[in-house]
C-alpha cells in the first residue's frame, strides 16, 4: 500500500467530547469546512493513562490528509486493563462519527505502542463488537505477542489457532525503537503473510515516540511535541498510511 502523498488542508479540532458511561474523553482533529462524510480513523494510544494528547501531532497531521481522527483517553492501569474505555471509544466512534463529518461504519481502527494489538484484537475477535470489523487496522510500534487490551488474547497466538483478522493489517514501525523493538512488526507480518492474509510493513528511521511525531520528555514523563526531522518525517508516513488505509490513497 502506498501512503496518501496528497495536499494537505487546514484543520480543526473539538476537543474533550465525553465518548461513554465512563466519563472518559476525547478529540476530533478533522478537515475544517470539509463537505461529505471524511474517511474516519479511531486512533488509541499506548499504555501512559490519559494520553490522548501525545497522539495530537499525528492526528492533526492525519486530518491534513483529508481524515476524521478520533483520539480518546484510555486508561491502562483501569480494572480492567483499559478494555470497557477502548470499547466504549469505538461504540462512540462508530454511533457519532457521522455527525462530526465522517463514516463510523467504515472506520480505520489504529492503534500506537499498546493500542495497536489492541485494535488488531478488535478485528481478530469481530465478535467482541457484534461482529462489526474495521475497514483496516493500522498498528504502529505496537507488540503481538502479548495480551490485547480489548480481547485479553494475544494476537499472535490467535493467527496461530486460526483467527483471521478479515481486513487489511498495516504496520508502521520505527527502526531506531528501544522500547518496542521492529521485529515484534515484522513478526507479526510473517505470521500474517503464511496465512495468507493482506499485509504491509513500512519501517521508517526513528524511534518510539517519533512515529507519532514526539520525544519522550523524562522530566515532564511524557512524550512531547517535536520537530525533530527524522520525527516529522515518520509522523507523515503514518499519516500517509492511515489516508491509505482509509480510501483516500492507492494501493500499491
Amino acid at each position: 500500500m502506498a501512503p496518501d502523498m496528497g495536499m494537505a488542508v487546514e484543520t480543526e479540532t473539538v476537543r474533550g467530547l465525553v465518548y461513554g458511561p465512563s466519563g472518559k474523553q476525547l478529540d476530533v482533529h478533522r478537515p475544517a469546512g470539509a463537505s461529505g462524510a471524511a474517511p474516519t480513523v479511531l486512533l488509541w494510544h499506548g499504555l501512559g493513562p490519559d494520553e490522548r494528547d501525545v497522539l495530537e501531532p499525528l492526528a492533526r497531521t492525519a486530518a491534513a490528509r483529508g481524515l476524521l481522527v478520533l483520539v480518546p483517553d484510555w486508561r491502562s492501569d483501569a480494572a480492567d486493563g483499559g478494555r470497557s474505555h477502548l470499547l466504549e471509544s469505538l461504540s462512540f466512534a462508530r454511533k457519532e462519527a457521522g455527525g462530526l463529518g465522517g463514516d463510523g461504519e467504515s472506520l480505520v481502527l489504529a492503534g500506537w505502542s499498546a493500542g495497536a494489538g489492541a485494535a488488531l484484537g478488535v478485528a481478530l475477535w469481530p465478535e467482541s463488537v457484534a461482529g462489526w470489523r474495521p475497514r483496516a487496522v493500522v498498528g504502529v510500534a505496537g507488540r503481538y505477542d502479548l495480551l490485547a487490551r480489548t480481547t485479553g488474547t494475544a494476537p499472535l497466538d490467535d493467527l496461530a489457532a486460526g483467527r483471521d483478522p478479515g481486513v487489511p493489517v498495516h504496520l508502521v514501525h520505527g527502526t531506531r525503537d528501544t522500547v518496542l523493538d521492529a521485529r515484534y512488526s515484522r513478526d507479526l507480518t510473517e505470521a500474517l503473510r503464511a496465512a495468507g492474509r493482506a499485509t504491509t510493513l513500512q519501517e521508517t528511521d526513528t524511534d518510539h515516540a517519533g512515529v507519532t511525531m514526539t520525544a519522550y520528555d523524562p522530566a515532564a514523563d511524557r512524550c512531547l511535541p517535536t520537530t525533530a526531522e527524522h520525527a516529522v518525517r515518520a509522523g507523515r508516513l503514518v499519516a500517509g498510511v492511515l489516508a491509505a488505509a482509509g480510501g483516500g490513497g492507492g494501493a500499491a
